[in-house]
């Protein structure tokens, strides 16, 4: 008796252990959601992505920031930039550590419940013990488990996209703001050159050698190139601004950014079309995000089809009766089985749920996949036509104009021209130069496009590119 006893406890033991075993198998960390994102998304995060738990890790990350902040932020540093200093970055991957752990959570079975009761009646004593648990919930682990290890998977992989997200934004807004800047500076150029074409000719016209038309046309001019300059003046503290915020500067940080002077130079040749078609659909995030969002949606529809009829809770009980009176003791023992009657609701309405929600994450994968092939080529056809157009205003437009206004000043200095029209041609090297600037913007803003469509995180392109005109001065006496 003994010996059977002791064998349905070790049976027990046995049983418990197993299920606390099952039940630990879903596990996720914080480091292991960093590491899967810097590993999937290095050309990114430069394997520098971390989440600073405590005020020493903040410390380190403040001397970092003070360090990349004392010389100009290049395009690689300001991502570094981000990676150690932007509150929102953290905040991203702590609502990813969450997700994930929310998503662990899901596949581990309901504690049981002991119950203990102690009942009095006259001379006799009862005391009552039960273990209760959900038997379902035992039955359905290794499909909770399942379910869970999707739902992390689609944690992480959001967590990456969102990240890749954040890093193409901060390449962009610099991009941005180092471009205003530069075309700031020679908004500033137009503007000399306008002021000092329309006091000429307001003296000139002063003394009756110029119409009035013609100092209207350079004062009108004038007017213009200060709107102008004010416009690029916002737009440059517009463009530096945005790029404060998602490097998470405060004032005093802010204050010591500085950029450098100009943009990158063009890459010597662009990527090969060929080179960016050899990236397998089937690794793009986006198109593994909907992949695994149709098997979780799956799974949990199967799970669905059990769990929704009804509910089974089964009770180990052991009561302990003693008679003081008689002197005598009994221990019956046995087991409850309580379950949940599909009565009023038979769950015919969550199974519809669970199978539109499959039908949407099919439907969901297939626009995914026959999307990403059409973004891709709009983010390449971007890229590429924005190189060849920065390329031909490096290469074509403004060495013209430099041989134009070279010939320009030997006529001046011939007599064959006047001072009018000389300040014209240098108003229009500026603007091509402005424009040649915009052009390279443009081209910098698709790369960075480019290299998020190719991960999967497409980002929305389009070009707008600021073609030289020449001015309207240069009027004649």
């Amino acid at each position: 008796m003994k010996l059977a006893r002791s064998s349905r406890r070790i049976k027990l033991a046995v049983s418990l252990i197993t299920v606390a075993v099952l039940a630990g198998c879903a596990s996720v960390s914080v480091e292991q959601n960093l590491k899967r994102v810097n590993e999937e998304a290095s050309e990114f995060t430069d394997g520098q992505l971390a989440l600073a738990r405590s005020a020493e890790d903040h410390a380190k990350r403040n001397e970092v920031a003070a360090k990349l902040l004392s010389a100009p932020v290049k395009q690689k540093e300001a991502v570094q930039l981000a990676l150690v200093n932007s509150y929102s970055l953290q905040a991203l991957l702590a609502q990813g550590w969450y997700e994930s752990a929310d998503a662990a959570q899901s596949g581990r079975i309901s504690n049981p419940i002991f119950s203990f009761e102690r009942m009095v009646a006259g001379d006799e004593l009862e005391l009552s013990r039960a273990l209760s648990f959900g038997l379902l919930d035992v039955l359905t682990i290794p499909a909770r488990q399942g379910i869970a290890e999707r739902r992390i998977e689609q944690s992480q992989l959001r967590l990456t996209s969102e990240v890749v997200d954040h890093v193409t934004r901060v390449r962009q807004a610099w991009v941005r703001a180092v471009a205003a800047q530069q075309s700031l500076a020679y908004a500033k150029q137009v503007l000399e050159s306008a002021e000092a074409s329309a006091e000429l000719a307001r003296r000139m016209q002063s003394v009756g050698n110029f119409n009035r038309i013609s100092r209207a046309r350079e004062q009108a001019f004038y007017a213009d190139a200060a709107t102008r300059l004010a416009t690029a003046s916002h737009q440059a503290t517009s463009t530096r601004e945005e790029l404060v915020r998602l490097l998470g500067l405060n004032e005093s940080q802010a204050q010591v950014l500085q950029l450098p002077e100009r943009l990158p130079d063009l890459p010597k040749q662009a990527l090969d079309p060929s080179a960016v078609g050899k990236i397998a659909t089937k690794s793009r995030i986006d198109i593994r995000l909907a992949q695994t969002s149709l098997e979780g949606a799956a799974k949990s529809q199967g799970l669905s089809n059990v769990t929704s009829f009804t509910d089974i809770e089964l009770t180990a009980r052991r009561n302990t009766k003693i008679d003081n009176a008689t002197g005598t003791r009994s221990d019956p023992r046995g087991y409850e089985i309580g379950i949940r009657l599909p009565i009023f609701d038979w769950g015919g309405m969550q199974r519809d749920a669970w199978n539109a929600r499959t039908i949407s994450a099919a439907n969901q994968l297939e626009a995914t996949i026959r999307s990403a092939g059409s973004s891709l080529r709009e983010s390449y056809s971007a890229y590429r036509t924005s190189y060849e157009i920065a390329r031909h205003y490096r290469e074509e437009v403004v060495p013209l104009r430099r041989v134009i206004s070279e010939e320009n000043q030997l006529r001046y200095n011939g007599m064959i021209i006047g001072v009018f029209e000389l300040l014209a041609d240098s108003r229009d090297q500026i603007n091509t130069v402005i424009a040649a600037i915009n052009s390279e913007q443009q081209f910098w803003l698709a790369d960075a496009a480019l290299q998020a469509s190719l991960i999967g995180r497409p980002t929305n392109t389009s070009l707008s590119v600021t073609t030289s005109a020449p001015s309207a001065g240069g009027a004649g006496h």
